[in-house]
């Protein structure tokens, strides 16, 4: 069996914690390959080793004192090298690294250097090779990955070794420059790993037992998930579920590798199985899970034979697409339509300027804006499977006291989206996860 493990930022905090990394690995034979992240904070007040890179590049680029910027991170991992005691020449690859950032003057590149400098370490730590993703990662030109090339690369970079350690989190443009994934996507980078590894099961190793049924911060001891399948994943993510990054399945859901979640500080705790579609059995629940976002702008738009206008959507998103601005649903009706964007995209004016070119574009009768909309996704196979689920879900919303702003369904009946006031998400949370899981 050939297991790949990805720790987290956490999980590398600090060389008390490489060691638990290293007696973890060490106590299973089968778990072969090892993507890290960079350090993650050690305790509340504390910055992770990828922001004090990012501080670096930014004094870097306005002039400023870089080395001084540096020093933080050169601490950090010096102080981990010490803590581990390992005989590894840390200042020299750190002396490498500040000469690299400063000749290479990119945000990428600098941020990458927190995933290279752990996986350097524990390869020592664990006395096994160390790949470099800028080696084996590529992109295309436009940002996207180059899977094809990216795996075919990989397996030829793993072949013949019993064990490896593979930095995460970044990898090369066609040009050899560095190209770091969205935050997170060291998540992607051990998927990439267990793909090209042929792997039975990809461990992914984070500070929590697995996917909880809602959020802990709300809810008290939520109920944990024990199985969940790739779409599941994927609509709880998407939603705010963020113990795996969303991207994360892509690369093994062809090769139908399971995904599981476990908890580095209680390595013994069952955590939660990922599942592709064939090994996925229904648990018997009707709701797996409950995920949200928080700060949304809704732009409603009324306009009497909205249906027989052709092209009316084409012309409201070409308006979106203008100012560069994603949707997150479109809910309409016959002579309504509203466009649920994130709040943080409107900022600094834009919201006005967006909503005056959308009424010279298609001259609406009426069109309104609510501002601090909440989104709350209940999601679960068993939805589809069980009568009256919607009337349960809404009754529950309506006990709690909470007007409901909007609903969106998919066609695969896996979730219902319900928009309420951002004063209201907390409380409907709670309801929604009594109605469906108990106290």
């Amino acid at each position: 069996m050939i297991k790949v493990c990805k720790f987290g930022g956490t999980s590398m905090s600090d060389g008390m914690n490489f060691r638990r990394v290293a007696d973890i690995m060490n106590g299973d034979p089968d778990r072969r390959f090892l993507v890290v992240s960079a350090p993650g904070k050690r305790f509340g007040n504390d910055s992770k080793v990828t922001d004090l890179l990012y501080s670096a590049h930014d004094a870097l680029e306005a002039g400023g004192d870089f080395r001084a910027a540096f020093t933080k991170v050169r601490d950090r991992f010096s102080g981990i090298v010490r803590e581990i005691g390992l005989a590894f020449n840390i200042d020299s690859v750190l002396d490498e690294c500040e000469r690299e950032i400063e000749a290479e003057k990119s945000r990428d590149f600098t941020a990458s250097r927190g995933e290279y400098l752990s996986a350097r370490i524990m390869a020592g730590l664990l006395n096994v090779p160390f790949i470099d993703a800028r080696d084996t990662v590529r992109f295309f030109e436009d940002g996207r990955l180059n899977d094809k090339e990216t795996f075919a690369l990989v397996k030829k970079a793993i072949r013949g070794k019993r064990r490896a350690v593979v930095s995460g989190f970044y990898g090369a443009c066609p040009n050899g420059k560095v190209k770091t994934f969205s935050r997170g996507g060291s998540d992607v980078s051990g998927a990439i790993v267990a793909r090209a590894a042929g792997a039975d099961l990809y461990e992914n190793w984070t500070d929590v037992s697995g996917f909880l049924a809602c959020d802990p911060r709300i809810v008290e001891n939520p109920a944990r998930i024990p199985a969940l399948s790739y779409q599941e994943l994927r609509e709880l993510s998407y939603m705010g579920a963020n113990v795996l990054h969303s991207e994360a399945i892509f690369p093994v859901r062809e090769a139908n590798i399971p995904i599981r979640i476990k908890n580095t500080f209680r390595p013994d705790d069952e955590g939660t199985d990922i599942l592709p579609a064939e090994k996925y059995r229904f648990t018997g629940k009707t709701v797996t899970g409950i995920a949200g976002k928080r700060h949304f702008t809704v732009i409603y738009l009324e306009k009497s034979l909205m249906n027989a206008e052709i092209g009316f959507t084409q012309r409201v998103l070409s308006v979106l697409l203008e100012y560069g601005i994603s949707f997150e649903h479109i809910p309409s009706g016959i002579d309504t339509m509203s466009l649920i964007i994130d709040s943080s995209l409107l900022d600094g004016g834009v919201l006005a300027k967006l909503c005056a070119d959308i009424k010279q574009t298609v001259r609406p009768d009426h069109l309104r804006v609510f501002d601090d909309i909440a989104l709350l996704a209940v999601v679960g196979h068993g939805m589809s499977r069980n009568v009256g689920t919607s009337a349960r879900l809404f009754s529950a919303i309506a006990a709690s006291g909470v007007n409901v702003r909007m609903i969106d369904q998919g066609s695969s009946e896996l979730n219902i989206i319900v928009g309420v006031d951002g004063e209201d998400y907390e409380r409907t949370v709670r309801a929604v996860y009594r109605e469906f899981f108990g106290e």
